[in-house]
């Protein structure tokens, strides 16, 4: 008898339970409205900056990538091949051997349709290269178009340096990679690039009696047209580039085998 009173008393105290929980809900219960507009138009309105507060930067600003600004680099030869030479005359200092890319002109396209991370960068620069060469020791042309050394007779030859203007177009992809909610982005970039040729020449500072400074110009067996590799990537203001040329710096068969390869900085940004 205890187990049957026992059993009605929960019976009777869990129906009471659910009779209020029903009661609750039929009066909290809300009336579905179905929407007289379109879907598509009111996601249209809805701004991710504003739901998110700023936290996001994904796809409301356009692509911008990094090219233009100024460059110091330092120059060296890779895969040297002096076949048919008896001394490597072309031998430079690297750390007073420079190129200076002073780029002026980008244009950034983003490749996404609903992010700003990844794009192509194209743009028109002036590149400066130089090469130190040793003290004694600057280039010149024979009778039948070919490269060999020249070796100075001066007592006190100061520098000897051969110089290159090119102008420079790279197409490169860019990836950037967004850091600290989007304030600032991480990239790196990768393509090709060609160059013109617009001058070059030749330049030899010595001393007889006084300082004298001795520049000749030509063409030295380069060609007009090169093209290469570019690798950049930075962060905020630390930013470093790469340079390889895949044409070598004298037209075949009229030089030794030089492929010049340039490592900076960038030093200012536009």
């Amino acid at each position: 008898m205890k187990t049957v009173k026992r059993f009605v008393n929960r019976l009777f105290i869990s129906c009471l339970l659910a009779g209020f929980a029903f009661s609750a809900l039929s009066q909290t219960q809300d009336t579905i409205v179905p929407l007289k507009q379109d879907p598509e138009k009111i996601l249209r309105n809805i701004h991710l900056r504003e739901v998110t507060q700023g936290g996001f930067n994904l796809w409301q600003d356009d692509f911008i990538g990094h090219f233009a600004g100024v460059d110091l680099g330092f120059n060296t030869f890779l895969n040297k091949d002096y076949s048919g030479y008896t001394t490597n005359f072309m031998e430079n200092d690297f750390f007073r051997s420079n190129s200076m890319l002073i780029n002026i002109i980008q244009q950034s396209i983003g490749v996404q349709t609903n992010r700003n991370t990844v794009g192509l960068v194209t743009g028109l620069g002036l590149q400066l290269q130089s090469y130190r060469l040793n003290r004694n020791t600057t280039i010149r042309l024979d009778d039948n178009g070919n490269v060999n050394p020249k070796y100075l007779l001066y007592d006190q030859n100061q520098k000897s340096k051969f110089s290159i203007a090119s102008l420079i177009v790279p197409l490169l992809v860019e990836l950037q990679l967004p850091v600290n909610h989007y304030e600032n982005r991480y990239y790196v970039s990768l393509g090709p690039y060609a160059t013109y040729r617009l001058s070059s020449h030749t330049k030899i500072k010595y001393r007889v009696e006084q300082k004298e400074k001795l520049k000749i110009p030509g063409d030295y067996a380069l060609p007009d047209f090169k093209y290469g590799l570019m690798l950049r990537t930075g962060y905020r203001f630390a930013n470093v580039f790469v340079t390889y040329e895949l044409v070598p710096l004298f037209t075949k068969s009229k030089g030794p085998e030089l492929h010049p390869f340039t490592v900076g900085i960038t030093l200012l940004s536009f």
